[in-house]
């Protein structure tokens, strides 16, 4: 399976999942078709013209249209209640599914919520890196595991 980050901080590297290619340059997106790829916020602002092609695409719920074009799913993130996954507490950071989402291995996670562990950065800043756990990791394991 295919999956990327791109422009990931590199803080973030060792909480990526086991084969999570962590992508810094755009001419990288267009190497294949991806399975999964999630583009930061600052990825989206780096980006111009249209999307990479892939089958999920976690993106900010603000990411620009032209940037989703190549995409068959799109799953967006962010604050918004419009966002697919979001936060939903940021006191006592809960994770929040606010619809099934697709997974690469076609299996769905159910909308839901997840407290989560305490975390190196604020959890709004953290979501591209939270979604991509939760759509890569295999579901019995947690968002962080022990």
């Amino acid at each position: 399976m295919d999956s990327g980050i791109y422009d990931c901080p590199r803080v973030w590297g060792d909480l990526l999942p086991e084969g999570v290619r962590q992508l810094w340059e755009p001419e990288a997106l267009a190497e294949r078709v991806w399975s999964l790829l999630v583009l930061t916020a600052e990825g989206c602002r780096r980006l111009e013209g249209t999307g990479p092609l892939c089958r999920i695409l976690l993106a900010p719920g603000d990411c620009p249209p032209a940037l989703l074009a190549g995409a068959e799913t799109v799953i967006s993130y962010g604050l918004s209640p419009r966002d697919s996954l979001t936060l939903s507490s940021l006191a006592e950071p809960v994770l929040c599914v606010q619809r099934a989402l697709p997974r690469p291995d076609g299996r769905l996670v159910e909308p839901q919520e997840f407290p989560l562990p305490p975390l190196p950065a604020p959890a709004e800043q953290m979501l591209p890196l939270l979604g991509l756990r939760l759509l890569q990791m295999p579901l019995t394991d947690g968002l962080f595991p022990p």
